[in-house]
């Protein structure tokens, strides 16, 4: 029988779904399709946990809402690995798993148990290979200095705040970050080799398919799910196909056309979407991503980071982890959100003052763009200024017309410094444009060049080689907030579904596990799930996606041969 809801299609809204079904005779029930293992979601995660299903022998059927690729494809394409890569050994860097681990258990936090994140190191280098299987290729060329995304031809670099003197340990710091090779941005060929691997290992994949309910049996196990899908080759699909591609593409220039495309693929979807029953043996991974795209989720979760620029795809859209919830999974660390406020390059940008409303200094300008981001929304109310004098903006400007600064970074740095600045010949003069106190402001740069000079320590912790005198006006104030249309501040969520971090199963509130139900990737909270670092999210979607396959596979049910029918 088809889903109750089937004929009230035009009630959903993106992402819909719904409550699971409970069947009473799994083996007689009339599935359309059957399979090993389901996995809801084609980006990194769903692509690592059908290959390790499919080493391990099992049928696999990968479903995902739009072509595949999500998040991951639109990524820089970096791994964070360490504890003795090939890598890094090349390129003469010293690092061990236990070095690792003391570095992560500074950023990582409790989002996970010391065990997990352990587990995590010591498998690291062996992930990392095991991505090399299929299809990606790293490389240990490194960078001359520490950057937010390296330039072409440099595939080794400080991905997180490895060289930021607080998080010193008994360790030297390691380059950990692994851009795959490629010219350009690398999540597009990263993700190009892990799905061309999935299909030369034979796992089943439909497109323009999304899971909108979970089928469980009276014991609460989840055996199956219904799929919705457009026909395949129908002009429907490629309507979908079109609206969502150019969504994607306008979304940078024109985010309000975006938004309309990305509701006609939903419309497309209500109206010739047909729903699919398939059974899954050993269980549903969702793997569909986070929910930066569902506006609803982030206001009752995350209202902070609502004006942020919002990254990642339109199946972002939380339906992952509300397909868990519905089938009473819990959540945690829902309001966890990555804000990437980058200001290095220009390498100069750093060598500013950071200040909050007040004209003081609340955090090491030189650290990860998201620790600095999460800081400016945490703890100043959104409202933050990067101060520089005439000749460090002078120097930033001269960097942006080199050769070594990506489009991504260069423009919206110079359309900063250009247009979007509040400028003032004294600091007096800029301290009343800004309503801060002028004495309070004059301190907080007198209080930087007594450490320039290294007459003083620096107030937040910024490293000598970092730390410069401001003396020099016109005095420039870049706003950092993310409202500054010039300078967008994006984001991901990094919360999501608790899971066993043992078998990766979604666990409900009292800690006990569903069987049959798997999360990965951003649908989970995960190691990311603290504060992000370039190549961690990645690395995360390895590290759960084969730890839910390989718990799936070893927990197959039976197949009958009542399973399909005509």
């Amino acid at each position: 029988m088809l889903s109750k809801h089937w004929t009230v299609r035009h009630q959903a809204s993106s992402g819909e779904v719904y409550p699971p079904e409970v069947i009473d005779d799994v083996d007689g029930y009339p599935w359309d399709e059957a399979t090993d293992v389901l996995v809801a979601g084609f980006g990194a995660a769903g692509a690592c946990a059908a290959l390790q299903a499919r080493e391990a022998g099992s049928d696999v059927l990968v479903v995902d809402r739009f072509e595949g690729g999500g998040a991951s494809q639109l990524s820089g394409g970096v791994v964070y690995a360490g504890g003795g890569t090939a890598q890094q050994r090349e390129a003469g860097i010293s690092d061990t798993p236990e070095a690792m681990f003391e570095y992560l258990s500074q950023e990582v936090g409790d989002a996970v148990s010391p065990a997990t994140l352990a587990r995590f190191c010591e498998e690291s280098a062996a992930n990392l290979e095991w991505l090399e299987t299929h299809g990606a290729r790293f490389a240990s060329t490194t960078p001359a200095r520490k950057t937010s995304y390296p330039p072409d031809g440099v595939f080794l670099y400080y991905s997180g705040n490895e060289t930021v003197p607080a998080r010193a340990g008994r360790h030297p710091s390691a380059m950990r970050g692994h851009r795959t090779v490629s010219a350009g941005q690398s999540g597009a060929t990263l993700y190009a080799a892990l799905k061309k691997s999935v299909r030369a290992h034979g796992a089943a994949v439909w497109k323009q398919a999304a899971v909108r309910r979970l089928y469980t049996d009276r014991a609460g196990r989840v055996v199956g799910a219904e799929v919705w899908r457009l026909p395949e080759g129908s002009a429907a699909a490629q309507r979908h196909t079109a609206a969502h591609r150019e969504a994607n593409l306008k979304y940078p220039f024109n985010p309000n056309l975006a938004e309309s495309l990305r509701h006609e693929t939903l419309q497309i979807e209500l109206a010739h979407a047909r729903p699919v029953r398939v059974r899954a043996r050993s269980g549903v991974v969702l793997a569909s991503g986070g929910f930066m795209f569902n506006r609803q989720m982030l206001e009752a979760h995350a209202p902070k980071y609502l004006a942020n620029w919002r990254n990642g795809s339109t199946g972002c859209d939380g339906s992952g982890i509300r397909l868990g919830q519905a089938a009473g999974g819990a959540t945690a660390r829902m309001e966890k959100v990555s804000a990437w406020r980058f200001i290095s390059p220009p390498y100069a940008w750093p060598m500013g003052v950071a200040v909050n409303r007040r004209g003081q200094r609340f955090c090491n300008e030189e650290v990860y763009g998201s620790t600095l981001g999460n800081a400016i929304i945490e703890e100043q109310g959104g409202r933050a200024w990067l101060l520089l004098d005439s000749r460090l903006r002078a120097q930033a400007i001269r960097e942006c017309f080199g050769k070594e600064l990506w489009g991504f970074q260069k423009w919206p740095a110079l359309a900063g410094m250009l247009l979007g600045c509040t400028r003032a010949f004294t600091l007096n003069g800029l301290a009343r444009k800004l309503g801060m106190d002028a004495a309070l402001l004059t301190a907080t740069i007198e209080a930087n060049n007594r450490a320039a000079r290294g007459e003083c320590e620096d107030e937040v912790g910024k490293s000598a080689a970092m730390r410069r005198e401001l003396t020099r006006g016109p005095w420039y104030a870049l706003d950092l907030s993310p409202h500054f249309k010039f300078f967008p501040l994006s984001s991901i969520t990094l919360g999501g579904l608790t899971v066993s971090e043992t078998t990766g199963e979604v666990l409900r509130g009292n800690g006990t596990p569903i069987k049959g139900l798997y999360a990965a990737g951003r649908a989970a909270a995960g190691i990311p799930s603290n504060i992000y670092l370039s190549g961690l999210s990645l690395a995360d979607c390895v590290f759960s996606g084969r730890r839910a396959a390989r718990h799936a596979v070893a927990s197959a049910q039976p197949a009958t041969s009542k399973e399909l029918t005509a």
